[in-house]
């Protein structure tokens, strides 16, 4: 695809990702101007308040100071007219995130991904200056660097993730698909070991934000009377009902964040000195938002077995690739293993070195908890004055518990040694001895009548030896024995059926050059058929 094109569209995703996030707050503010202050209200204010809300989802923190006609209605003293409002509804974030990945994986197959990744960033930002410079609010000031730093960041990081893996996965040339071969080419398993690591990790974190979601789910089904009585309090009208539900719902994602770290172990605070962990509950005032009904008052003892879930993920990422490393082998290739030693930890080091399995494990893990994190840190921040300044999980706890959790689970599935049957090599060498084992033909032991029972006779085995893929000439095998001599046929005849011709002997496999040698020089190897009286196709006399 031409770059000017990959350009385009890329200006063109970054557009859609910055308007479609900015429209989808403007439309319910439009909704609540018309129905809820009948119009009476100055339609500029709507352009700034989209803005606001749409800088805090992008990790914009906002410097909130509230009019003195707010705080004579409300009865907030002056100290906390002015405070900082940096947790993030993560919805806008990962909408922008998505789309920038979609981009750079799409630019990546064009085969320009460093051009569509910098026009889509460079767009982006340009955006996001416009709309900071034309949205100032007096009661949510932010810094100009910040407001347009941080959005451009959130589009220019995953693009670029998403470009590089696609080219890492896809492409046949190019810096990174040097880099790649390069890597690939490293001795002893460790030219598997990046993708690996990212395949693992993968596996770890999408498992990870799925149990937090389940978990938010469990909780807002199990606290759903608190919700709505939370509802009930607030005394608001059906159009308050549907932008305060609104609101709540771009939190979605930053309350999955915290199931995460609920599940790990560390928890997450609801401000200064309280704690949410399975291990207990200490809350002071909680804010009278909905949505904060489903925390849990009370905590069991039980509730400590959520940690064993990390740990089973770790395990089943190292199955995910223990599976991969059997198949592809050590740099892709298939390696038979040494015949005259038995398959053990030790000889399955050869195919699959402890180095490498335990350096793919560690990966795994540190990739794991540094994701966790990053989410930790964007899913933290400051909600209020006092101490509420303090929310969301800590970065550092819930890293070092997802890393130590994740570690285990891996270490126990990668580096356990298998089962025989269960490596390829193995497989390969039975069917080498089953492969050099004498075949006898189909036709060895015939049974002829001729005449009465007492009167058959019996052929004897005809046995063709394939030649076993060695190096060593076959060995000369003893003559076959004489056929056994016509008998003499009984006094009454009864008529001879016409033999059926037998099938002739399986043929050998054609040997290799030493054993060709050994056959040209040996040529009673393989024994011939033997054809027995009265088997050939002249028909028989009749009768009388």
């Amino acid at each position: 695809m031409h770059r000017f094109i990959v350009a385009f569209l890329a200006a063109f995703d970054s557009v859609i990702a910055a308007a479609v996030g900015i429209a989808a707050v403007l439309a319910p503010l439009t909704l609540l101007w018309i129905f809820g202050f009948g119009g009476s209200a100055p339609w500029d204010v709507l352009w700034p308040a989209a803005v606001s809300v749409w800088q805090l989802g992008n990790l914009v923190p906002l410097h909130i100071r509230l009019p003195p006609e707010y705080l004579a209605v409300a009865g907030i003293g002056e100290s906390e007219a002015a405070f900082l409002l940096s947790l993030a509804p993560l919805a806008f974030a990962g909408f922008t995130a998505v789309f920038a990945a979609r981009s750079g994986a799409r630019a990546s197959r064009a085969d320009a991904w460093m051009t569509g990744v910098v026009v889509g960033s460079l767009v982006f930002g340009g955006l996001t200056a416009g709309a900071a410079l034309t949205a100032r609010n007096p009661v949510a000031a932010v810094h100009l660097w910040q407001a347009v730093l941080f959005p451009t960041l959130v589009f220019a990081v995953p693009a670029l993730l998403g470009a590089v893996v696609t080219e890492w996965r896809e492409a046949g040339s190019g810096l990174i698909a040097r880099v790649r071969d390069r890597i690939e080419a490293a001795p002893r398993g460790w030219g598997e070991a990046p993708g690996m690591v990212v395949r693992g990790s993968g596996v770890v974190l999408a498992g990870l934000i799925g149990v937090g979601a389940l978990g938010v789910a469990v909780a807002i089904i199990l606290g759903g009377g608190e919700v709505i009585a939370l509802f009930e309090a607030a005394n608001v009208d059906l159009v308050g009902v549907i932008v305060l539900a609104l609101g709540q719902l771009v939190y979605i994602p930053t309350l999955v964040v915290w199931g995460v770290s609920y599940v790990a172990g560390p928890g997450f605070a609801l401000g200064a000195g309280s704690s949410v962990s399975p291990g207990g509950t200490q809350l002071g005032i909680v804010p009278g938002v909905p949505i904060l009904g489903i925390l849990p008052e009370q905590q069991s003892p039980w509730m400590l077995l959520l940690a064993l879930l990390p740990l089973a993920l770790g395990a089943f990422a190292g199955w995910v690739v223990r599976s991969r490393l059997v198949a592809a082998g050590p740099s892709g290739e298939q390696t038979s293993p040494p015949e005259d030693r038995p398959w053990t930890a030790d000889a399955e080091g050869e195919h699959e070195p402890v180095s490498a399995r335990l350096g793919i494990a560690v990966g795994i893990a540190l990739v794991s908890a540094g994701g966790v994190a990053l989410l930790s840190w964007v899913a933290s921040g400051s909600l209020g004055p006092g101490r509420l300044a303090d929310v969301g999980p800590a970065p550092g706890p819930v890293a070092l518990a997802v890393g130590l959790e994740v570690l285990v689970g891996a270490a126990i599935l990668l580096l356990s040694p298998r089962r025989r049957g269960s490596s390829p090599e193995a497989r390969e060498a039975d069917i080498d001895v089953f492969a050099a084992v004498p075949v006898a033909s189909p036709n060895a032991f015939e049974l002829r009548a001729a005449g009465d029972a007492d009167t058959a006779r019996v052929v004897p085995p005809v046995v063709t030896t394939e030649p076993a893929l060695s190096e060593k000439p076959a060995k000369k095998q003893k003559p076959a024995e004489k056929p056994a001599k016509k008998q003499r046929p009984a006094e009454k005849q009864t008529p001879v059926k016409t033999p059926t011709p037998a099938k002739k002997p399986r043929a050998a496999k054609k040997p290799t050059p030493a054993s060709a040698a050994s056959t040209i020089a040996e040529p009673d190897a393989v024994t011939a058929p033997i054809e027995l009286p009265g088997t050939s196709e002249r028909p028989s006399p009749p009768v009388d």
